[in-house]
């Protein structure tokens, strides 16, 4: 049996990611060879990885990467908050968000794209941080926007590092004016969709069962006022304008100035560019939110 050497195993964990006692056991099983000794770890993680598989996880990060017109965001799930605060699981993040902006944001394609300088997917890559860290993780969710002329911006709300966090915004802005300046008011936007939690663009965006189911309530409640029906369907008309406000992100009074609603804020860069300048489409994703609704559907079904 070769002889493992200190110098052996330093190298397997730095090629790695291991812990020392797997690499100095990998060694032994494998007669020394460093190759064979990746792959036995690589085959250990896979199986950690499975046993962990069942387990819950709510924690993690967001991850926002921004290029020029296109911008991609990304949560990675974890067990335990103390995993997210870990540097290794931080670069994974960041760099999973850096893959996805060349992709076209689905699970799948992030997954399967290459994971930069190691010869694995991303996929693959997980599984070995799982093998190293020793917790359950998964690519909780991923998307893009692209507005093909004009700029994207990410916000990230209390950040634990670079496009790091628990919550975290897209923001893209249509327009051939002066990126620089469309490029500020995006930044701007993207906090307020942060603070704000719109679910739509406009009133035209909104899904329309949403708001028929909206109007019903709002007519019961005018209705047990004893009013008169022509009465009765201006109160309704008036709580819905207040409904559009709470829910359309142009409808919104913007959280920077507390004055203007958004849709004046974009309105007035337009007319200071000469150029039009439209929101073509946000993303906003809280760390835990798709792990409570799974959640609060499976109780339903149940």
């Amino acid at each position: 049996m070769a002889e493992v050497t200190a110098a052996l195993v330093k190298q397997l964990r730095e090629k790695t990611g291991a812990g020392m006692m797997d690499c100095k056991k990998a060694l032994a099983d494998t007669d020394g060879d460093l190759e064979a000794a990746v792959d036995w770890l690589r085959k250990k993680g896979l199986s950690q990885a499975r046993k962990k598989a069942g387990r819950a996880t709510a924690e993690g990060l967001v991850a926002v990467a921004t290029k020029g017109s296109k911008g991609a965001m990304v949560e990675v799930n974890a067990e335990t908050d103390f995993v997210a605060r870990n540097e290794t699981f931080q670069t994974f993040a960041q760099t999973v968000a850096q893959v996805a902006l060349e992709t076209d944001g689905s699970e799948e394609a992030v997954k399967n794209a290459a994971y930069p300088g190691t010869g694995r997917s991303v996929e693959e890559e997980l599984t070995q941080l799982i093998g190293t860290i020793g917790e359950n993780m998964k690519l909780g969710r991923s998307t893009t926007i692209d507005v093909g002329e004009g700029v994207v911006a990410g916000y990230v709300h209390n950040q634990l590092g670079a496009g790091l966090g628990k919550l975290g915004v897209l923001l893209g802005l249509r327009s051939g004016g002066d990126t620089d300046k469309l490029e500020g008011l995006a930044k701007q936007l993207a906090m307020h969709v942060a603070a704000a939690n719109p679910n739509a663009i406009s009133q035209d965006d909104i899904d329309p069962e949403l708001i028929q189911r909206e109007r019903q309530v709002l007519e019961e409640q005018a209705r047990a006022s004893g009013k008169p029906e022509n009465i009765i369907e201006k109160m309704v008309e008036g709580r819905l304008r207040k409904f559009y406000e709470e829910v359309a992100l142009l409808d919104q009074v913007f959280v920077v100035d507390g004055e203007n609603k958004v849709r004046t804020v974009v309105e007035n860069l337009a007319s200071e560019l000469g150029a039009e300048v439209a929101v073509a489409d946000f993303k906003r994703f809280e760390l835990g939110e798709q792990e409570s609704s799974e959640e609060n559907e499976g109780a339903e079904a149940a």
